[in-house]
Protein backbone atom coordinates (compact mmCIF):
# COMPACT_ATOMS: atom_id res chain seq x y z
CA UNK A 1 0.00 0.00 0.00
CA UNK A 2 2.83 2.44 1.10
CA UNK A 3 4.41 3.23 -2.19
CA UNK A 4 1.44 2.34 -4.56
CA UNK A 5 -1.08 4.92 -2.48
CA UNK A 6 2.04 7.67 -2.95
CA UNK A 7 2.25 7.33 -6.47
CA UNK A 8 -1.18 7.36 -7.06
CA UNK A 9 -2.18 9.80 -4.79
CA UNK A 10 0.56 12.62 -5.92
CA UNK A 11 -0.62 15.62 -8.38
CA UNK A 12 3.08 15.77 -9.11
CA UNK A 13 4.97 14.31 -12.00
CA UNK A 14 6.90 11.71 -10.49
CA UNK A 15 6.68 8.30 -11.11
CA UNK A 16 7.39 5.55 -8.01
CA UNK A 17 7.85 2.41 -8.75
CA UNK A 18 4.42 0.24 -7.73
CA UNK A 19 3.71 -1.66 -4.74
CA UNK A 20 4.01 -5.46 -5.07
CA UNK A 21 0.79 -6.65 -2.90
CA UNK A 22 0.70 -10.72 -1.80
CA UNK A 23 -0.95 -11.79 -4.45
CA UNK A 24 2.30 -10.69 -6.56
CA UNK A 25 5.02 -12.97 -4.46
CA UNK A 26 6.03 -15.91 -5.31
CA UNK A 27 5.66 -17.43 -1.25
CA UNK A 28 8.48 -19.25 -1.34
CA UNK A 29 11.46 -17.50 -2.63
CA UNK A 30 9.96 -14.62 -0.41
CA UNK A 31 10.20 -17.30 2.44
CA UNK A 32 13.79 -18.39 1.96
CA UNK A 33 14.91 -15.22 1.17
CA UNK A 34 13.66 -13.32 3.96
CA UNK A 35 14.99 -16.28 6.34
CA UNK A 36 18.79 -15.57 5.00
CA UNK A 37 18.38 -11.62 4.53
CA UNK A 38 16.94 -10.95 8.32
CA UNK A 39 19.16 -13.24 9.91
CA UNK A 40 22.20 -11.29 8.35
CA UNK A 41 20.58 -7.84 9.23
CA UNK A 42 20.00 -9.17 12.61
CA UNK A 43 23.52 -10.48 13.66
CA UNK A 44 25.01 -7.28 12.31
CA UNK A 45 22.99 -5.05 15.10
CA UNK A 46 23.30 -7.98 17.79
CA UNK A 47 25.90 -6.14 19.94
CA UNK A 48 24.04 -2.93 19.92
CA UNK A 49 21.06 -4.84 21.26
CA UNK A 50 23.06 -6.64 23.87
CA UNK A 51 24.62 -3.43 25.06
CA UNK A 52 20.99 -2.15 25.47
CA UNK A 53 20.00 -4.84 27.50
CA UNK A 54 22.70 -4.62 29.46
CA UNK A 55 22.43 -1.41 30.66
CA UNK A 56 18.98 -2.19 31.02
CA UNK A 57 19.49 -4.78 33.75
CA UNK A 58 22.34 -2.97 35.62
CA UNK A 59 21.61 -1.51 38.94
CA UNK A 60 23.54 1.79 38.29
CA UNK A 61 23.81 4.41 35.13
CA UNK A 62 26.67 3.59 32.49
CA UNK A 63 26.64 4.77 29.13
CA UNK A 64 26.28 2.70 26.03
CA UNK A 65 29.85 3.13 24.90
CA UNK A 66 31.32 2.44 28.67
CA UNK A 67 28.75 -0.35 28.80
CA UNK A 68 30.73 -1.38 25.52
CA UNK A 69 33.80 -0.97 26.53
CA UNK A 70 33.93 -2.78 29.73
CA UNK A 71 32.38 -5.95 27.57
CA UNK A 72 35.32 -5.82 25.64
CA UNK A 73 38.22 -5.10 28.24
CA UNK A 74 36.62 -7.80 30.71
CA UNK A 75 34.51 -10.73 28.65
CA UNK A 76 36.48 -10.29 25.00
CA UNK A 77 35.03 -9.61 21.50
CA UNK A 78 32.45 -12.71 21.77
CA UNK A 79 30.65 -11.79 24.46
CA UNK A 80 29.18 -9.21 22.38
CA UNK A 81 27.22 -11.97 20.30
CA UNK A 82 26.99 -13.92 23.45
CA UNK A 83 23.57 -15.53 22.53
CA UNK A 84 22.92 -14.53 19.03
CA UNK A 85 22.82 -18.57 17.70
CA UNK A 86 19.38 -18.36 19.83
CA UNK A 87 18.50 -15.53 18.39
CA UNK A 88 18.97 -16.51 14.98
CA UNK A 89 17.10 -19.82 15.64
CA UNK A 90 14.00 -18.28 16.32
CA UNK A 91 14.59 -15.20 14.21
CA UNK A 92 13.70 -17.20 11.13
CA UNK A 93 9.94 -18.90 12.27
CA UNK A 94 9.36 -15.21 13.62
CA UNK A 95 10.38 -13.48 10.74
CA UNK A 96 8.03 -15.87 8.72
CA UNK A 97 4.81 -15.19 10.72
CA UNK A 98 5.40 -11.30 10.88
CA UNK A 99 5.66 -11.07 7.13
CA UNK A 100 3.29 -13.42 6.33
CA UNK A 101 0.91 -11.62 9.03
CA UNK A 102 2.11 -8.37 7.66
CA UNK A 103 1.55 -8.62 3.71
CA UNK A 104 -1.87 -10.72 4.17
CA UNK A 105 -3.08 -8.09 6.52
CA UNK A 106 -2.16 -5.63 4.42
CA UNK A 107 -3.26 -6.63 1.58
CA UNK A 108 -7.29 -7.60 2.41
CA UNK A 109 -7.25 -4.22 5.24
CA UNK A 110 -5.83 -2.31 2.13
CA UNK A 111 -8.68 -3.45 -0.44
CA UNK A 112 -11.05 -2.95 2.30
CA UNK A 113 -10.53 0.16 2.98
CA UNK A 114 -10.46 1.10 -0.51
CA UNK A 115 -13.70 -0.16 -1.61
CA UNK A 116 -15.77 1.48 1.51
CA UNK A 117 -14.42 4.97 -0.15
CA UNK A 118 -11.57 5.74 2.17
CA UNK A 119 -8.94 7.99 0.22
CA UNK A 120 -5.67 6.67 -0.89
CA UNK A 121 -3.53 7.91 2.01
CA UNK A 122 -5.94 7.01 5.08
CA UNK A 123 -6.71 3.57 2.98
CA UNK A 124 -2.85 3.53 3.51
CA UNK A 125 -2.31 4.24 6.76
CA UNK A 126 -5.53 2.04 7.92
CA UNK A 127 -4.45 -0.83 6.25
CA UNK A 128 -0.39 -0.24 7.78
CA UNK A 129 -1.54 0.22 11.15
CA UNK A 130 -3.68 -2.93 10.88
CA UNK A 131 -0.87 -5.09 8.97
CA UNK A 132 1.77 -3.77 12.12
CA UNK A 133 -0.77 -4.51 14.51
CA UNK A 134 -1.24 -8.49 13.47
CA UNK A 135 2.60 -8.86 12.22
CA UNK A 136 3.80 -8.07 15.85
CA UNK A 137 1.30 -10.12 18.06
CA UNK A 138 1.87 -13.42 15.16
CA UNK A 139 6.09 -13.11 15.75
CA UNK A 140 5.74 -12.55 19.47
CA UNK A 141 4.38 -16.13 19.74
CA UNK A 142 7.71 -17.33 18.52
CA UNK A 143 9.83 -14.30 19.56
CA UNK A 144 8.87 -13.79 23.80
CA UNK A 145 10.61 -16.88 24.39
CA UNK A 146 13.52 -16.76 22.44
CA UNK A 147 13.99 -13.06 23.83
CA UNK A 148 14.13 -15.12 27.25
CA UNK A 149 16.71 -17.39 26.16
CA UNK A 150 18.68 -14.92 24.76
CA UNK A 151 18.29 -12.24 27.27
CA UNK A 152 19.56 -14.72 29.67
CA UNK A 153 22.56 -15.25 28.03
CA UNK A 154 23.71 -11.57 26.85
CA UNK A 155 23.26 -10.89 30.95
CA UNK A 156 24.97 -14.00 32.70
CA UNK A 157 28.16 -12.24 33.25
CA UNK A 158 26.27 -8.70 34.40
CA UNK A 159 25.65 -8.30 38.01
CA UNK A 160 21.82 -9.52 37.53
CA UNK A 161 22.60 -12.80 36.97
CA UNK A 162 22.82 -15.61 39.39
CA UNK A 163 23.87 -18.11 37.55
CA UNK A 164 25.62 -18.90 34.86
CA UNK A 165 24.53 -21.24 31.44
CA UNK A 166 26.50 -22.96 28.83
CA UNK A 167 24.15 -22.46 26.23
CA UNK A 168 20.85 -22.04 24.97
CA UNK A 169 19.84 -25.00 25.32
CA UNK A 170 20.73 -24.60 28.94
CA UNK A 171 18.80 -21.51 29.58
CA UNK A 172 15.55 -23.52 27.89
CA UNK A 173 15.87 -26.10 30.42
CA UNK A 174 16.25 -24.33 34.06
CA UNK A 175 13.49 -22.10 33.00
CA UNK A 176 11.25 -25.18 32.09
CA UNK A 177 12.67 -26.65 35.84
CA UNK A 178 11.98 -23.75 37.69
CA UNK A 179 8.81 -22.03 35.96
CA UNK A 180 7.60 -24.23 33.17
CA UNK A 181 6.01 -22.63 29.76
CA UNK A 182 5.15 -19.62 31.95
CA UNK A 183 8.63 -18.63 32.28
CA UNK A 184 9.19 -19.15 28.89
CA UNK A 185 6.47 -16.60 28.42
CA UNK A 186 7.45 -13.90 31.27
CA UNK A 187 6.45 -10.21 30.15
CA UNK A 188 4.59 -11.98 26.85
CA UNK A 189 1.77 -9.48 27.86
CA UNK A 190 3.70 -6.27 28.24
CA UNK A 191 5.73 -7.34 24.70
CA UNK A 192 2.13 -7.21 22.92
CA UNK A 193 1.43 -4.02 24.70
CA UNK A 194 5.21 -2.40 23.77
CA UNK A 195 5.22 -3.93 20.25
CA UNK A 196 1.79 -4.39 18.72
CA UNK A 197 0.69 -0.78 19.19
CA UNK A 198 4.59 0.27 18.80
CA UNK A 199 4.45 -1.61 14.82
CA UNK A 200 0.57 -0.29 14.82
CA UNK A 201 2.17 3.57 15.05
CA UNK A 202 5.53 2.48 13.10
CA UNK A 203 4.05 1.76 10.16
CA UNK A 204 1.06 4.19 9.64
CA UNK A 205 4.23 6.62 10.09
CA UNK A 206 6.17 4.96 7.55
CA UNK A 207 3.69 5.36 5.39
CA UNK A 208 2.72 8.74 6.12
CA UNK A 209 6.78 9.70 6.20
CA UNK A 210 7.00 8.62 2.73
CA UNK A 211 4.46 10.43 1.53
CA UNK A 212 6.11 13.99 2.95
CA UNK A 213 9.55 12.80 2.16
CA UNK A 214 8.35 12.37 -1.63
CA UNK A 215 5.84 15.34 -1.34
CA UNK A 216 9.36 17.18 -0.45
CA UNK A 217 11.90 15.94 -3.37
CA UNK A 218 9.12 16.75 -5.88
CA UNK A 219 8.54 20.13 -4.47
CA UNK A 220 12.41 20.80 -4.82
CA UNK A 221 12.35 18.97 -8.24
CA UNK A 222 9.31 21.29 -9.50
CA UNK A 223 11.41 24.69 -8.00
CA UNK A 224 14.55 23.46 -9.52
CA UNK A 225 12.72 22.72 -12.87
CA UNK A 226 11.18 26.34 -12.58
CA UNK A 227 14.33 27.87 -12.28
CA UNK A 228 16.08 26.35 -15.38
CA UNK A 229 13.15 27.14 -17.59
CA UNK A 230 12.44 23.39 -17.78
CA UNK A 231 8.78 23.24 -16.40
CA UNK A 232 6.78 20.39 -15.43
CA UNK A 233 9.17 17.26 -16.34
CA UNK A 234 8.23 13.95 -15.42
CA UNK A 235 10.34 12.15 -13.03
CA UNK A 236 11.34 8.71 -12.53
CA UNK A 237 13.53 8.08 -9.25
CA UNK A 238 16.02 5.09 -9.48
CA UNK A 239 16.06 2.24 -7.59
CA UNK A 240 18.75 4.33 -4.99
CA UNK A 241 16.61 7.11 -4.86
CA UNK A 242 13.64 4.86 -3.62
CA UNK A 243 15.90 3.14 -1.08
CA UNK A 244 17.06 6.51 0.22
CA UNK A 245 13.60 7.85 0.93
CA UNK A 246 12.50 4.65 2.36
CA UNK A 247 15.53 4.37 4.44
CA UNK A 248 14.88 7.85 6.02
CA UNK A 249 11.14 7.19 5.89
CA UNK A 250 11.58 4.00 8.23
CA UNK A 251 14.39 5.90 10.48
CA UNK A 252 12.25 8.27 11.65
CA UNK A 253 9.24 5.80 12.50
CA UNK A 254 11.59 3.67 13.95
CA UNK A 255 13.08 6.91 16.41
CA UNK A 256 9.71 7.99 17.62
CA UNK A 257 8.96 4.20 18.29
CA UNK A 258 11.88 4.00 20.36
CA UNK A 259 11.16 7.32 22.29
CA UNK A 260 7.74 6.42 22.91
CA UNK A 261 8.19 2.35 24.21
CA UNK A 262 11.64 2.68 25.94
CA UNK A 263 9.75 2.73 29.98
CA UNK A 264 8.14 -0.83 28.88
CA UNK A 265 10.83 -2.24 27.16
CA UNK A 266 13.02 -1.43 30.13
CA UNK A 267 10.63 -2.72 32.24
CA UNK A 268 10.24 -6.19 30.11
CA UNK A 269 13.74 -6.76 29.74
CA UNK A 270 14.24 -6.62 33.58
CA UNK A 271 11.06 -9.14 34.11
CA UNK A 272 12.63 -11.87 31.26
CA UNK A 273 16.21 -11.40 32.45
CA UNK A 274 16.01 -10.94 36.43
CA UNK A 275 15.77 -14.18 38.78
CA UNK A 276 12.75 -14.27 40.71
CA UNK A 277 14.85 -14.25 44.30
CA UNK A 278 11.69 -15.08 47.03
CA UNK A 279 9.16 -14.92 44.11
CA UNK A 280 7.95 -18.46 42.90
CA UNK A 281 7.44 -16.24 39.55
CA UNK A 282 9.68 -13.73 38.95
CA UNK A 283 8.78 -10.00 40.16
CA UNK A 284 5.53 -8.37 39.41
CA UNK A 285 5.35 -5.56 36.70
CA UNK A 286 4.58 -3.17 39.37
CA UNK A 287 7.32 -4.42 41.94
CA UNK A 288 10.01 -3.90 38.66
CA UNK A 289 8.77 -0.46 38.15
CA UNK A 290 9.10 0.57 41.65
CA UNK A 291 12.45 -1.19 42.41
CA UNK A 292 13.73 1.11 38.64
CA UNK A 293 12.05 4.00 40.20
CA UNK A 294 13.90 3.17 43.80
CA UNK A 295 17.53 2.69 41.59
CA UNK A 296 17.50 6.30 39.62
CA UNK A 297 14.10 7.92 39.68
CA UNK A 298 12.08 7.93 36.47
CA UNK A 299 14.97 8.33 34.12
CA UNK A 300 16.01 4.55 34.95
CA UNK A 301 13.30 3.48 32.77
CA UNK A 302 15.15 4.94 29.93
CA UNK A 303 18.17 3.64 30.23
CA UNK A 304 19.60 1.87 27.28
CA UNK A 305 17.66 4.82 25.16
CA UNK A 306 20.77 5.58 22.84
CA UNK A 307 21.40 1.99 21.75
CA UNK A 308 17.70 1.05 21.76
CA UNK A 309 17.36 4.86 19.34
CA UNK A 310 20.49 4.18 17.43
CA UNK A 311 19.15 0.47 17.31
CA UNK A 312 15.37 0.81 15.81
CA UNK A 313 16.67 3.73 13.54
CA UNK A 314 19.13 1.52 12.45
CA UNK A 315 16.91 -1.58 12.26
CA UNK A 316 14.31 0.07 10.63
CA UNK A 317 16.11 1.72 7.99
CA UNK A 318 18.01 -1.44 7.21
CA UNK A 319 14.74 -4.09 7.79
CA UNK A 320 12.81 -2.16 5.37
CA UNK A 321 15.12 -1.14 2.64
CA UNK A 322 15.99 -5.06 2.71
CA UNK A 323 12.11 -5.90 2.82
CA UNK A 324 11.39 -3.89 0.16
CA UNK A 325 14.54 -5.58 -2.06
CA UNK A 326 13.10 -8.91 -1.24
CA UNK A 327 9.73 -8.18 -2.32
CA UNK A 328 11.39 -7.11 -5.51
CA UNK A 329 13.03 -10.23 -5.73
CA UNK A 330 10.44 -12.42 -4.80
CA UNK A 331 7.64 -11.02 -7.35
CA UNK A 332 6.58 -13.63 -9.55
CA UNK A 333 6.39 -11.45 -12.93
CA UNK A 334 10.03 -9.57 -13.01
CA UNK A 335 9.56 -8.06 -15.84
CA UNK A 336 6.82 -5.35 -14.70
CA UNK A 337 8.19 -4.06 -12.18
Amino acid sequence: MSLGAAEEGSEKEIHIPAEINWEMLDKSKFFFLGAAMFSGVSAGLYPVVLIKTRQQVAQSELSAMRTGYSILRNEGFRALYRGVGTSLMGTVPARALYMGALEVTKSYVGTATVRLGFPDATAAAIANAAAGLSAAVAAQLVWTPVDVVSQRLMCQSGKASMCRYTNGVDVFRQIMRTDGVRGLYRGFGLSILIYAPSNAVWWASYSAAQRTVWDGVCSYLSKKNNENGNGDVAYKPDSKTVMAVQGISAAMAGGASALITMPLDTIKTRLQVLEGGEEKHGPTVRQTFRNLVKEGGLMACYRGLGPRWASMSMSATTMITTYECLKRLSAKNQEAL
